[in-house]
């Protein structure tokens, strides 16, 4: 079975910083896509950051921010303890949201889904 689990959601103050994490359980694919998507009450899900690794042999990848957040939070991965991050620094209200970790096993089309994490961000 493969899944997601989302932690480090949590309520803070605007400037202070957060680290999410997202462990990918059962997931067997060395290419690996993955992202940090968010929803706000009443607007749409929308992308955050992704990180796209090119498979086991190859220390290279890409990454992607949208602009909202660019320069503010960084997405990383661990492939030895299957996780993947996104380290947020200088929060604003704006972003507060319930927090998505999604997986694209081989950078395919099939989407794995966590439960989500909550960030609260207060002015």
């Amino acid at each position: 079975e493969m899944r997601l689990e989302e932690s480090g959601g949590g309520s803070v103050q605007e400037g202070e910083s957060l680290r999410l994490s997202c462990s990918s359980i059962g997931f067997k694919y060395s290419a690996h896509c993955m992202g940090w998507y968010r929803q706000a009450p009443g607007k749409e899900r929308e992308g955050v950051a992704t990180f796209a690794s090119y498979g086991s042999e190859s220390s290279a990848y890409g990454t992607s921010y949208a602009d909202s957040v660019e320069g503010r939070f960084t997405i990383t991965r661990d492939v030895g303890a299957d996780t993947l991050s996104l380290q947020m620094n200088s929060l604003k209200p704006e972003d507060t949201a319930m927090y998505y970790c999604v997986a694209y096993p081989g950078c395919g089309t099939t989407q794995y889904w966590g439960q989500g994490t909550q960030v609260t961000v207060s002015s």
